[in-house]
């Protein structure tokens, strides 16, 4: 019996070169996955303006967008079968604004995976804005397909103390055993203090040991679950986005955590997070825990 395929890799695409780079990786890791490749072209109807033409009609227009859409979703299955010739391709046009659309994809999806920039935007700057709102509220991890993923490199993880940050710990321990690829656990830390009178007194070398055991500690139990992944856990004073970004040179992909689901920490993406996916040079996964019940 086959086996059963998994919830969807969802792509959003939009005929720009940034979409069929992320459509190529996320063939791959749909292969990986044994899941369907989702490809989702999102446009607004009611939105849509021509520029310097007359009015011709509200239903002209609508279709006119949804054959352009049709023919980006065309192009990137092509992208997709010669990527993963054995990946199952479903291809879908949907009325909405790309966020709102894909945030409603991702209830539903093992993964939503984005280009940096959207058709218009200038590439290899600042990161769109739909992928960081969809980043920022999706119901499942997004990558974001930054530069060339390193061949055979580590999956990367940024540590942290917070509850919320276990989920991306064990994304990345998971995509570390599909690809069969070591991980490296990274947790930065501050020597800071708050009263620069007592920084002399401090034992640094017992606070770094002590970062260094909790780190361990934090690890273990994903170890346990994953014995065939090699692990390395990393303990830096540093900031944690630049000893990130520096270490996604060498990385097949990138995981970072997000705010979390607060009231507050929900709205938006963690600094770290921003850093990352404006900077890193492979594929930065961003992985929001789930809610409480």
């Amino acid at each position: 019996m086959a086996k059963q395929l998994e919830r969807a890799v969802v792509v959003g695409i939009d005929g720009s070169e940034s979409s069929l780079a992320a459509t190529r990786w996320a063939a791959a890791e749909a292969e990986r996955r044994n899941a369907r490749l989702r490809l989702v072209a999102a446009v607004g109807w009611t939105t849509f303006r021509p520029v310097g033409l007359p009015a011709l009609g509200q239903e002209y227009q609508r279709q006119k967008i949804e054959r352009a859409a049709a023919e980006h979703l065309d192009a990137a299955a092509a992208v997709a079968r010669k990527a993963a010739p054995g990946a199952q391709v479903e291809r879908d046009v949907r009325g909405g604004e790309p966020p709102v659309v894909l945030r409603d994809e991702s209830t539903r999806a093992a993964l939503v995976v984005l280009g940096t920039r959207g058709r218009g935007g200038f590439t290899g700057l600042m990161l769109g804005s739909v992928a960081i709102a969809v980043a920022a509220h999706a119901e499942c991890p997004v990558v974001v397909v930054r530069g060339a993923p390193a061949s055979a490199g580590p999956v990367v993880v940024g540590v942290d103390s917070s509850a919320a940050n276990d989920q991306a710990v064990g994304f990345a321990f998971e995509e570390a055993a599909r690809r069969n690829v070591p991980l490296v656990a990274v947790h930065a830390w501050s020597q800071g203090v708050l009263d620069p009178f007592l920084e002399p007194l401090v034992d640094w070398p017992a606070e770094q040991a002590a970062e260094e055991k909790a780190l361990q500690e934090q690890l273990a139990v994903w170890v346990r679950k994953y014995p065939g992944v090699t692990a390395t856990p990393v303990v830096v004073v540093d900031a944690a986005a630049r000893e990130l970004v520096a270490r996604s040179t060498n990385a097949g992909l990138l995981v970072v955590g997000s705010r979390g689901h607060g009231p507050v920490g929900g709205a938006v993406l963690g600094s770290v997070s921003q850093a990352v996916l404006q900077h890193a040079t492979c594929p930065v996964a961003v992985v929001r825990p789930e809610p409480a019940t």
